[in-house]
């Protein structure tokens, strides 16, 4: 008798399935969560939470946003929908060895109509072992083919090889970096070009130390730069060819080889900023370097001039 009516439950399960369905197992959710005690076969709910980014990020709808509950390493990520990343209420980290930390790649969809991207509160770490010996082996923090805009916030970024910003676009892209601290890199700290459109970038109180150079347009770059350092970088900003131009304001470039230089065809315009203590503080090479107003070249091995001087109204 116990037989039979295990067989009949059965049966009305299925039934009842058949009848009213059994509805999404693996619905994408508006906002998702993770933790360092997460487990990415949970539904990354916050009772339930995922353990890295990319395990959220296939649970996480577009334009939805990925929360850290608690402080962990969620490792690598590509990103290629519309989604917020905020860990700015605990620690966040990725460890990035020989890898990049975080690629995005939005392309263009019907269904992702804004194509943007916010990433607050990340700390990014491109520490790895080369046999031995402990080195920086990350390759890139944050690498931008696609995306409308590009928001990074609250971040920090250290030790990669290629660059702590990337923008190597196919199409135009607009980036805002704003609290950002970018230090120990091999190449560039800041780095934008595009072969269509133009990277429109807003960089507001941004630190870069000890790169090869700080920030660098490389080809449709635009650029406005204020309230930032930069130190210890063997070049602090560089603008290359007559499609780029860098618009700074309130800045300190220091302890660097070359403080500003302006390569052909490009333009630097600065105000209220202070280059100092660099082995040449102003390289208009080929480039125009234009001062605004309040600006102190000083303590310089070579100061360099401005190429014009233009007076606020």
């Amino acid at each position: 008798m116990a037989k039979k009516l295990i067989i009949s439950a059965a049966m009305l399960i299925a039934i009842g399935l058949l009848v009213f369905g059994a509805g999404p197992v693996h619905a994408q959710a508006t906002r998702t969560w993770v933790s360092g005690i997460g487990n990415d076969a949970d539904p990354c709910r916050r009772t339930a939470p995922c353990k890295t980014f990319a395990g959220a990020i296939s649970k996480t709808a577009i334009n939805g946003e990925i929360d850290c509950l608690d402080p962990g390493g969620f490792g690598a990520l590509t990103i290629t929908k519309s989604i917020t990343i905020d860990c700015s209420a605990t620690l966040g980290s990725i460890l990035a060895s020989g890898t990049n930390a975080i690629n995005i790649n939005v392309a263009v969809s019907a269904n992702d109509p804004t194509r943007t991207v916010v990433l607050r509160g990340v700390t990014l770490n491109g520490t790895g072992s080369s046999g031995t010996v402990g080195t920086r082996t990350g390759l890139v923090g944050i690498n931008i083919t696609q995306a409308a805009a590009v928001s990074v916030e609250q971040t920090v970024i250290n030790d990669f090889v290629t660059a702590g910003v990337l923008v190597n676009a196919t199409a135009g892209v607009n980036l805002l970096l704003s609290d950002v601290a970018i230090r120990n890199i091999t190449n560039q700290g800041v780095r934008l070009t595009t072969t269509a459109g133009q990277v429109v970038a807003q960089l507001d109180n941004v630190r870069v130390y000890t790169t090869l150079t700080g920030v660098e347009t490389t080809n449709r770059g635009r650029v406005g730069l204020r309230n930032s350092f930069f130190s210890h970088n063997t070049s602090g900003v560089i603008t290359n060819g007559s499609d780029n131009q860098i618009n700074a304001q309130n800045i300190f470039v220091t302890f660097g080889s070359v403080g500003l230089r302006a390569n052909a065809g490009s333009t630097i315009r600065v105000g209220d900023s202070f280059i100092v203590q660099n082995a040449t503080g102003l390289n208009a090479n080929g480039g125009s370097l234009i001062s605004l107003s309040n600006n102190s070249v000083s303590g310089n091995t070579t100061p360099g001039v401005f190429t014009s001087t233009e007076v606020k109204l």
